[in-house]
C-alpha cells in the first residue's frame, strides 16, 4: 500500500506525531484549522501553539486548512483533535469522503455529541469499516516524545497489516511500538484513565499522599477491566502497557492535563475557572459524563468514575465525595 498519511489536528499530540512520522516518510499532509498557524509554521518551522521546541522541515509538509481536500489527497488518516471538537471538524465531510480510507484515532476521549468512542463514531457516522479503523494509544506523553525521551505506543487495529504500517510510520530511535487487535479495550481504557487522573489530582489537592494514590490506581485498573470487559468481552491482559501503563503515566505524570484539572478542582476551583486557567482541553471532563451515561446500560460497579462525575457535574463537595470513595476502596 502506497501510504499518503495525513494528520488532522494541531495540538500537542498532532505535533508529536508529525515529528515521529517525518522520520519515516518523505511527505506528510497536515490539516490545521487556522490559516495564521499555517503561515507561522511555513515561516518559522515550529508550531506557534503547542510544543514549539519541535522544528520541522516544512518542505516535506503539505499544509491544508480545508479538511475535505486534505482527506481527499490522503489515504492514511490520523485524527488528533480533542474529542469535543471532532464532530465540528469533520462536519463538512460525508461517508463518501472516507471511502477506502484507513482511519487511526490518536484521540483519548469520547465524542460527546454521540457518547461514542472515536472508532465507533467513524463507523456509525461515516460507515468506515471496523477493519479500516485503528487506535494509537500510550503509555506516552507528547511532551516527552518532543524531548526524544524513550517512549512506547500501542497500535491497535483488527487488520494487522494496517497496525504494522502505522508502527513503521512511528517507530524510531526513541519511540517503540507494539501492536494489538483490541480497538475497543485500548480506546475505552485511554478514555477512562483520564477520568482516574482527574480523581488523582483531586485527591492530591486534598492532601492525600502516595500511599492513597497507589490504592486509588490499583482499584482504578480493576474498575477499567470491569468496564471494558462488559462493553467488549474478549481475552485481554489488563496489565499490559496499553491499559495499566497508560493509566499509570496519566495518573502520576507532571504533564497530565487531567491530573492538573483535578488538582484545581480539589483546591476549590469551579470547573469553569479551572478550564479558563488551564487554557487546554482536559479530556476527562467530557469523558466522565459520557462513561457515566454509557454505564447506565451496563451497570458496572465504577465508584471512582461516579465520584468524579458527582464532583464535576453535580457540583458535590470534593472533600466529602473522596471521603466516601475512600471507604469503598480496598
Amino acid at each position: 500500500m502506497n501510504l499518503k498519511p495525513a494528520i488532522i489536528g494541531n495540538g500537542s499530540w498532532a505535533t508529536a506525531l508529525a515529528k515521529l512520522m517525518l522520520n519515516n516518510c518523505s511527505e506528510l499532509n497536515w490539516f490545521m484549522r487556522k490559516q495564521e498557524d499555517v503561515d507561522y509554521m511555513k515561516q518559522y518551522g515550529t508550531n506557534p501553539r503547542y510544543i514549539s521546541s519541535v522544528e520541522f522541515e516544512t518542505d516535506k509538509i503539505n499544509f491544508y486548512t480545508d479538511v475535505t481536500l486534505c482527506i481527499k489527497n490522503s489515504n492514511f488518516i490520523i485524527l488528533a483533535v480533542p474529542s469535543a471538537f471532532l464532530y465540528d471538524t469533520l462536519a463538512p465531510l460525508s461517508k463518501n469522503d472516507f471511502e477506502n480510507k484507513i482511519v487511526f484515532s490518536a484521540i483519548k476521549g469520547i465524542v460527546p455529541q454521540h457518547n461514542l468512542i472515536v472508532g465507533e463514531y467513524m463507523n456509525n457516522a461515516f460507515q468506515v469499516p471496523l477493519s479500516n479503523i485503528g487506535v494509537i494509544t500510550g503509555p506516552c506523553h507528547a511532551e516527552e516524545v518532543a524531548m526524544e525521551k524513550l517512549s512506547y505506543l500501542t497500535i491497535a487495529s483488527q487488520t494487522q497489516s494496517y497496525a504494522e504500517s502505522m508502527s513503521k510510520l512511528l517507530n524510531c530511535r526513541y519511540l517503540k511500538t507494539t501492536t494489538s487487535d483490541d480497538i475497543y479495550g485500548t480506546e475505552y481504557s485511554a478514555v477512562l484513565k483520564n477520568v482516574i487522573a482527574v480523581a488523582g489530582g483531586i485527591c492530591h489537592a486534598l492532601g492525600y499522599g502516595d500511599n492513597y494514590l497507589a490504592v486509588l490506581v490499583s482499584n482504578a485498573i480493576q474498575e477499567i477491566k470491569r468496564f471494558v470487559d462488559a462493553v467488549h468481552p474478549i481475552d485481554r491482559d489488563i496489565k499490559a502497557s496499553a491499559y495499566l501503563g497508560d493509566l499509570l503515566v496519566t495518573a502520576y505524570s507532571q504533564f497530565s492535563r487531567n491530573r492538573m484539572f483535578g488538582t484545581m478542582l480539589g483546591k476549590g476551583y469551579s470547573v469553569k475557572q479551572a478550564q479558563l486557567e488551564m487554557n487546554m482541553i482536559a479530556e476527562g471532563y467530557y469523558a466522565v459524563k459520557c462513561i457515566y451515561e454509557i454505564n447506565k446500560q451496563y451497570k458496572v460497579d465504577m465508584p471512582i468514575t461516579n465520584a468524579v462525575y458527582k464532583i464535576v457535574y453535580e457540583k458535590k463537595n470534593p472533600k466529602k465525595e473522596i471521603e466516601y470513595l475512600s471507604d469503598l476502596l480496598s
